[in-house]
This record gives C-alpha cells, sequence and structure tokens, in this order.
C-alpha cells in the first residue's frame, strides 16, 4: 500500500497599482509563497515575462526540483551499492516553449551530474545509478516531459 504525503504552501499577493490604468497587464508579477516553518519565498514571473528578475520564478523552482530530486535520489542509491560519492554538481538546463497564445509548457530538462566517487573500480556502477535515481525521482516521476542525463564521473 503507498504511503500518501501532504504538502502545502499558500500564496499571498496583493495589487500594487503604479499606473493609473487598472488592467491586469499592468499587475505586478512578485508574490510570497509561505511554507510552514520555512523561511518565506519571495517569487515572481521570469524577466521575458515582466517579472523581477532579481527572484525566483516558477520556471527556477521546477528546475531547482528536479536537480535536488535526481541528486538526493542518486545519493540513495549509491549509498546501497556502496558508492562512497565525494562531490556532486550539475549545471542543468531546462527548454521552455511559449506558444503564440501565450500557452507554453517545458519539452525537456537536461541533467549534467558530475560526480566524484571515492573508489575508482565503481565508475560505471556510479555512471549507470544516474538511471535507477531518475525512476525513483519523485518530481522527475511527476513531469510530462523527458529528463535526460550527461553524467559524468571521476575519482579523487
Amino acid at each position: 500500500m503507498p504511503f500518501k504525503h501532504l504538502f502545502k504552501a499558500v500564496i499571498n499577493w496583493t495589487s500594487r497599482q503604479n499606473t493609473s490604468e487598472n488592467t491586469s497587464r499592468f499587475y505586478s508579477k512578485s508574490h510570497k509563497i509561505l511554507i510552514e516553518g520555512k523561511p518565506i519565498l519571495d517569487v515572481s514571473a521570469a524577466k521575458a515575462f515582466k517579472g523581477d528578475p532579481e527572484l525566483y520564478n516558477p520556471e527556477d523552482l521546477l528546475l531547482s526540483s528536479l536537480v535536488s530530486c535526481h541528486m538526493m535520489s542518486y545519493l540513495y542509491v549509491c549509498s546501497q551499492n556502496g558508492i562512497e560519492v565525494l562531490e556532486y554538481t550539475d549545471n542543468a538546463e531546462a527548454t521552455l516553449e511559449v506558444t503564440a497564445d501565450g500557452s507554453g509548457r517545458f519539452t525537456e530538462v537536461r541533467l549534467h551530474p558530475k560526480v566524484k566517487i571515492a573508489n575508482v573500480d565503481k565508475m560505471q556502477e556510479a555512471l549507470e545509478l544516474h538511471i535507477k535515481a531518475n525512476q525513483l525521482c519523485f518530481i522527475a516521476n511527476s513531469c510530462n516531459f523527458p529528463v535526460l542525463h550527461n553524467a559524468t564521473c571521476e575519482t579523487a
């Protein structure tokens, strides 16, 4: 029987009308997301969509969620397989396509994890475990676009 977990978030936004026109075209895109017991997350639209470029945007957060979840899943499967991970970095990229009507979607995410492990004899297995990590990743399992991996591995 699967376990279910409930996550909650509250969004707060107020109108900051800085123009004489009262249309949604001029509404601020900045808002706050509150998750109980955690610091407030200031969010806006991406700069391309007239948001505050200094704040996180939903696209940043989606990509960050994927990168973080994959890393945690990867560290888990490495620990299960006796692989000591010393360092992990990723320079991930996400492609967003926007149509003429203003709708859009992510078409793919490309992860580029670079892992440093302790044992040279485990390099191939360490590379292959990215597939298992992707299968376990809660966020990747929730996406309707491919999450691709271009992993590299080195030893200390």
